[in-house]
């Protein structure tokens, strides 16, 4: 069997952590690459992650997040979280790192940057929203994955109050919004769920095959 399909079996989403494991630099660094790394629609990144570590103000996020503990138990918490708006210097500043990385010249670049502009001026602020919290769930599953991969648990959660996490983590002087969270460490030994069996769909339900 493939080593990356045993590891999406062996993931499940922890409910509790073991407070006494913490997460080396290196699988944290992995992690954070993986995020920079994500792939988001033209490249544009309008997504950010906060990496959470200290005691006390996870153990602030725990009422928040509606009393669920592995916020506070994990080894780090992450926070995907979205910019509050898409302005046109995040379209012009995309396309001068292009320029600067691949010495793509502007009558290139320009033709596509226009367009890009132009898509993203005739969205509405919600519209903008919408679009990069797509992103953002993009970024959610790759990070799982890849945290399986490494023999890191998690637990994917949208249940917390967004507002009171933006409020504690001054997420608004960043022009930012919380949308997702994701508690990564290793399971504690007796939590039960890590030996349930798996519940999916037969594969033939889930995969339609066009020959």
């Amino acid at each position: 069997m493939s080593k990356i399909i045993e590891s999406l079996k062996w993931r499940y989403a922890t409910k509790k952590f073991d407070t006494n494991k913490k997460l080396s630099e290196d699988k944290i660094k992995i992690l954070k690459e993986a995020f920079n790394l994500t792939a988001t629609s033209f490249g544009l990144q309008t997504i950010s992650m906060l990496v959470i570590s200290n005691e006390e103000l996870k153990k602030s996020l725990i009422e928040p997040a509606y009393n669920q503990r592995q916020v506070f138990e994990a080894s780090h918490l992450l926070v995907i979280c979205i910019q509050n708006d898409i302005k046109d210097k995040d379209v012009t500043d995309y396309f001068n790192n292009i320029k600067e990385i691949r010495k793509t010249p502007d009558t290139i670049l320009d033709p596509f940057k226009n367009n890009l502009l132009k898509s993203m001026r005739e969205k509405s602020v919600e519209e903008r929203q919408q679009w990069s919290m797509n992103q953002a769930y993009i970024a959610l599953g790759n990070l799982m994955t890849v945290c399986a991969i490494e023999g890191i648990d998690s637990c994917p959660m949208e249940g917390f109050n967004s507002l009171k996490y933006d409020e504690i983590l001054n997420l608004k002087d960043r022009g930012l919004k919380s949308l997702l969270l994701l508690p990564v460490g290793y399971r504690a030994e007796d939590d039960m769920f890590a030996s349930f069996k798996k519940v999916r769909k037969a594969i033939n339900k889930t995969i339609i095959e066009l020959n």
